[in-house]
C-alpha cells in the first residue's frame, strides 16, 4: 500500500501487523514529502517479491516495525530470514535504516547478536535513561525528563559488536543502539498515539490477560496520561533523526 504519492522520495516500511503502523511518524514523513510504501510481511507467502523489491543498497529510508512474533520464529515465518538478510546488507553499507521493537531485534540479529526472552515482559509506560551518546543523539527528545515511553516486549538482545548503546530502562539495559551513522534500533515505541493504542488493546488482549500486573484499564489510564506528550516528543525525535541521516 502506497500513501502520499506526490514526490519521488520513498520510505519503505515493512509492517508485520496492520495496527502497528507508523502512527505519529506519518505526519513527519509527509512534511518531508515522502511517499510511504508499506510492505506487508504477512503477504510474503503469496507475494514473496514484495520484500525483495527493496534495494538493499538504496539510499531510500527503510523502517521495520514491530509485531508479536520472535526473531527466532523463522521456521514458522520465513519472511524473517529475508528481512535479516536485507538488514545485513543495509547495515554493512550504512544505509538509513530504523528498526522499532521487532525491527530492532532483527537489526541486532543481522549484526550477529543473540535475541532471547527476558526475565519478565515489559508492557507499559516507563522512562528511558539515555547514555552520554544517547543524550547527544536524536533520542535526546525521548529522555525521561521529557516524556514517558511505551514499552511492549518480552524479548531482548545482546548489544551487537560495534554498536553504540543509546538508552536503557529499569528492566532492560539494551533499549536502543546505533550502528554506523545511519542505522538506529529502538526496542520501545516512540511512534504510538493515544488513538492507536486502543487498537493495541484489542489486538493484544490475549497477551495482556496472561501478563501479571498488566490490564487494559491501567494501560488505558497511563496512555491517557502520557501518550499526547510522547506524540509531541516522538515527532521531534523522528524529524531530528531524518535530518541527520537523509
Amino acid at each position: 500500500m502506497v500513501e502520499n504519492m506526490g514526490n519521488n522520495k520513498v520510505v519503505n516500511v515493512i509492517r508485520h501487523l496492520a495496527f502497528e503502523d507508523l502512527a505519529s511518524f506519518t505526519s513527519v514523513l509527509q512534511a518531508h514529502d515522502y511517499k510511504i510504501n508499506y510492505i506487508e510481511a504477512a503477504d510474503f507467502v503469496l507475494k514473496p517479491d514484495d520484500i525483495s523489491q527493496i534495494d538493499a543498497l538504496s539510499d531510500e529510508l527503510l523502517i521495520i516495525l514491530g509485531g508479536p512474533i520472535s526473531v527466532n520464529d523463522a521456521d514458522i515465518f520465513p519472511f524473517l530470514d529475508i528481512e535479516i538478510n536485507l538488514l545485513k546488507q543495509r547495515v554493512a553499507a550504512d544505509k538509513p535504516t530504523l528498526g522499532i521493537c521487532l525491527g530492532a531485534q532483527l537489526i541486532a540479529s543481522a549484526l550477529g547478536a543473540k535475541v532471547y526472552s527476558g526475565n519478565e515482559k515489559e508492557i507499559g509506560w516507563y522512562g528511558l535513561k539515555l547514555t552520554t551518546e544517547g543524550k547527544q543523539s536524536a533520542l535526546r527528545y525521548l529522555s525521561a525528563e521529557h516524556c514517558s515511553m511505551l514499552h511492549w516486549h518480552g524479548e531482548t538482545f545482546d548489544l551487537p559488536d560495534g554498536a553504540v548503546l543509546l538508552a536503557s530502562s529499569e528492566k532492560y539495559p539494551n533499549q536502543a543502539f546505533s550502528y554506523g551513522s545511519h542505522v538506529l534500533a529502538l526496542q520501545f515505541h516512540p511512534e504510538i498515539t493515544q488513538q492507536g493504542m486502543e487498537k493495541w488493546f484489542i489486538g493484544h488482549i490475549g497477551e495482556i490477560k496472561q501478563t501479571d500486573g498488566v490490564s487494559v484499564e491501567q494501560l488505558r489510564k497511563n496512555t491517557h496520561q502520557f501518550a499526547n506528550q510522547l506524540e509531541v516528543q516522538g515527532e521531534l525525535f523522528f524529524n531530528s533523526w531524518i535530518n541527520e541521516v537523509v
